[in-house]
């Protein structure tokens, strides 16, 4: 396999990590990988993974450098005349090595000048890469076997996708001028290669251009120009629901090492911080190992800033990265792709509050041009949303009045990909419930095949042959459109994407002002929260199954399922009431605190039925469902020992453990003993029917009527 090197080390833990299907062990205690750094290929290895530079060195039985192996093949490794360096065969190294190559990043430009390491081999050659250019589809011969374009990716969830903010400044758009004058003014001069200041007087003024900015001429204002700028808009403009106090993980693209080198002073004098909030990742490290450095930037909280010249602009995968700043211009279309790539990866919410403990989600990365790399001519991809002005509502009821031209369709898909990753599986269920079937990356997914010129070509050719009139094709991709946006035409399901999508979301006014006024408990809210609540079980006391048990049953005839509790708190934290079981609580001992005992158990919909029942006027105190679970437990088992039937401690603590559960789910089922942990590390359902008697399913019947009814 031939890779980078620091993606060689990403390759080496996938085959560690990796078990075949059916196989007792892992790949590697299978078979041996060898990861090369030698000049020795291993002949027993079955998997050898290294770089195409150190393939064509061993080759040419020359030694290689770390430098030389993982400099970039975009503007490096070019011959200076620009043809391919000669390659003869070597008997060390056979044609028959290989049985066949796996070629990572293989959009890379070195391909014109090292196609020759890929053709000495006598193999069967894949590539991978997310860029491929045409020089690239022309030495594969054409033969594209899977396309999975930016956009579709970011629909599915695997990527995110990324707004640009533009930065200006006089210097970076005009350049500038350095002005000798009569006292013999001395300007520093820094040696590139050892970075020794030294002072001189210039024979004249020395003006120079935007280009010649951090290449012959650093200017440390323009830097902190730019900075001070990201400092003072990341919090207010890109990140405004952020704490502050966690800047998000930001890469910084340099020119080269001397400007790098300057970035990261800059960043640490800006934003006021040490050694360890920012680091040069380059291939001139000098004192730390730069692959260190690189998994540090990924998995833990500092440094908040790498700063990087080609080390990580392709390839590596750092997932919590969400600013990308380019203070440098790239002409390669594949590099400024694979560069913009270094962001676009999703992560777990878990392992990204881990290391941005302040952050949520991510849902999109911001790229931070302050040379303007977006708007040099590449075929870049755009991003997925471009119709930020309008709102969400807005937008899906265009689409639902006949609107279908490409932004708004891609625009509706991006809006869809990023409340998707925000969604529980249960608002997801409810989403494709409405909708025929499609979760909201479905329903993205289709409006992306609605606008893919490829999809509506295959369309096309499908039912009207290879030659189809313009009339044809225009109708095929107007029924196309109108496939994708047909879920929208339902107001119900529209308004079920508008409720939930509020819900998720919340608006910060940063414009209005405001003052101090009084300060205490809103008793007035309180009342509100409680006629709401009132007026919900009063209207929906027919429709909803737990109401209908609870308004209507007596107590002590009640049979509630989960099912049915589920349903009623979906209900209600839905428009127009907006309620939840903690809210109404506070409002009834914000106004009756005696009649009030204790507070709800988070994430328990049990809950629930306790607020009903006191707000019906069944119960006399509102208390936690647990709490009325565990007092009618130890009345069931008083009545048990009563009528002679007593118990060991074993078969109450069995019983404990039963009841605990139906307190947080309202019903048992015998599955539940083999699929619940609280009762399966207890052995389970054969376990319980030792301990308990082969008459368990109705002692299970008894207790719940007992306990929740």
């Amino acid at each position: 396999m031939l890779l980078q090197d620091n993606l060689g080390d990403q390759t080496l833990r996938e085959f560690q990590g990796f078990q075949p299907p059916g196989a007792a062990n892992r790949f590697t205690d299978t078979y041996i990988v060898q990861h090369l750094h030698s000049h020795r290929i291993d002949p027993d290895a079955k998997v050898v993974i290294t770089t195409i530079q150190r393939l064509y060195s061993m080759l040419r039985g020359q030694e290689l450098s770390e430098e030389e192996e993982e400099a970039s093949g975009f503007e490096k490794w070019q011959g200076e005349d620009g043809e391919p360096l000669p390659l003869a065969y070597n008997p060390d190294i056979p044609i028959e090595t290989f049985d066949f190559i796996v070629t990572d990043e293989c959009h890379r430009s070195i391909y014109g000048l090292w196609r020759q390491v890929l053709e000495y081999f006598d193999a069967s050659i894949i590539g991978l890469t997310a860029t491929p250019s045409k020089h690239t589809l022309g030495f594969f011969n054409q033969n594209l076997v899977a396309e999975y374009p930016y956009e579709r990716s970011v629909a599915d969830g695997v990527n995110v996708g990324y707004e640009i903010y533009r930065i200006r400044t006089r210097v970076t758009e005009e350049g500038g001028k350095v002005e000798t004058d009569e006292t013999g003014f001395q300007v520093p001069v820094r040696d590139k290669r050892t970075r020794k200041v030294r002072y001189e007087q210039l024979d004249a003024d020395l003006e120079y251009t935007a280009k010649e900015l951090d290449c012959s001429v650093v200017n440390p204002n323009q830097i902190r120009t730019v900075l001070q700028t990201y400092k003072d808009r990341v919090f207010t403009e890109l990140f405004p629901d952020r704490t502050g106090d966690w800047l998000p993980k930001t890469l910084i693209f340099a020119k080269d090492d001397n400007h790098a080198e300057e970035i990261v002073h800059a960043v640490r004098e800006v934003f006021g911080e040490g050694n360890d909030f920012a680091k040069k990742i380059t291939y001139r490290n000098t004192g730390e190992d730069p692959k260190s450095m690189i998994k540090a930037f990924r998995v833990d909280p500092f440094p908040r800033v790498a700063v990087t010249v080609d080390m990580i602009a392709t390839g590596t995968d750092i997932k919590p990265v969400e600013v990308l700043i380019f203070m440098r211009d790239v002409k390669s279309e594949g590099y400024y792709e694979q560069m913009k790539g270094r962001g676009v990866r999703t992560i777990p919410d878990a392992d990204l509050q881990a290391v941005t403990p302040d952050a949520k989600t991510k849902t999109r990365f911001i790229l931070i041009d302050a040379v303007g790399v977006s708007e040099t001519k590449k075929n870049a991809s755009q991003p997925l949303e471009r119709k930020k002005s309008l709102s969400f509502d807005a937008l899906i009821e265009q689409i639902a009045m006949g609107r279908r031209d490409e932004d708004a369709l891609s625009s509706l898909a991006a809006r869809l990909a990023i409340l998707d990753r925000k969604l529980g599986d249960e608002d997801r269920a409810r989403i494709a419930e409405a909708t025929g079937g499609k979760t909201p990356r479905d329903l993205a997914n289709d409006l992306l095949d609605a606008i893919d010129a490829d999809k509506q070509q295959a369309a096309i050719e499908a039912r009207h042959g290879p030659a189809p009139t313009p009339e044809q094709e225009q109708a095929v991709i107007e029924e196309l459109t109108d496939t994708a946006c047909r879920p929208f035409d339902n107001p119900a399901a529209r308004n079920l994407l508008k409720d939930i999508k509020q819900k998720t979301d919340i608006v910060i006014d940063e414009i209005t002002t405001d003052e101090l006024t009084g300060a205490g408990f809103d008793m007035k809210r309180a009342e509100e929260t409680i006629t709401s609540f009132r007026t919900f079980i009063d209207e929906n006391c027919d429709e909803l199954t737990a109401l209908q048990i609870l308004y209507n049953q007596p107590q002590g005839r009640q049979r509630l399922t989960y099912a049915a509790i589920r349903e009623l708190v979906q209900r209600l934290t839905d428009p127009p009431h907006y309620l939840t079981t903690a809210n109404v609580w506070q409002a009834y001992k914000r106004l009756d605190a005696a009649r009030v005992r204790g507070a709800p158990v988070d994430e328990q919909l049990t809950e629930v039925v306790s607020l009903v029942r006191f707000a019906l006027g069944q119960t006399e105190v509102l208390e936690p469902f647990g709490a009325v679970v565990e007092q009618r437990f130890n009345l069931w088992l008083g009545r048990q020992k009563r009528a002679g039937r007593s118990y060991t401690p074993e078969q109450e603590d069995w019983l404990r453990a039963i009841a605990s559960f139906i307190a947080a789910n309202a019903e048992i089922a015998p599955r539940d003993f083999m699929e619940v942990p609280s009762l399966a590390d207890r052995g389970g359902i054969l376990q319980a029917r030792r301990v308990l008697g082969p008459g368990l399913n109705d002692m299970l019947e008894e207790l719940q009527g007992a306990l929740v009814a």
